[in-house]
């Protein structure tokens, strides 16, 4: 297992990962998993497309993903990786998408267990009454990342963007 750190604008970035994907994400405070080395060129992939995100010019990742978690955990995972970029689901709609209408706290706490943020963007769901609802980096970050998705798209489109929705 190999880690790395990525200065990002919401603070450091601890990348886990091996020679199969990567395997985590973590904002700051987080410190690496005992026995893991430090490696920037195993996670210099995850590196550079978390630096071409930042930098407004990624809207898409393409990295192989290694997340450990429950087959249902596995399921929501990949079901995040589909939302837009820019956009905004809500854990009900999730849970409707899996086939599973009624699971929304089910898949709100999967959500919650997401080891891989931003890549697998848990920040783009929000609650059914469109508030910023639990994030693991906090409110603040979450909506940083949103307003940062919005702008890019809105700076593509040549369209003036809304900030501070949440």
């Amino acid at each position: 297992m190999f880690w790395t750190v990525v200065d990002s604008p919401i603070d450091p970035l601890l990348l886990v990962g091996d020679e199969t994907g990567l395997r985590e994400l973590w904002m700051a405070p987080h410190d690496p998993p005992p026995g893991a080395e430090r490696d920037d060129d195993v996670l210099a992939a995850a590196a550079a497309q978390l630096g071409e995100y930042f930098a407004g010019e990624r809207l898409a990742f393409d990295l192989p993903l290694v997340p450990t978690g429950t087959p249902f955990q596995q399921r929501v995972w990949s079901a995040l990786r589909e939302i837009p970029y820019g956009r905004t689901t809500t854990y009900g709609e999730l849970a409707t998408g899996l086939g599973q209408p009624t699971a929304s706290r089910a898949v709100g706490l999967a959500n919650g267990r997401n080891p891989i943020a931003v890549i697998v963007p848990c920040h783009r769901v929000i609650g059914a009454d469109g508030s910023l609802t639990g994030f693991g980096g906090g409110l603040p970050r979450k909506r940083w990342l949103l307003e940062h998705e919005r702008a890019v798209l809105g700076a593509t489109r040549g369209e003036p963007v809304a900030t501070g929705l949440w």
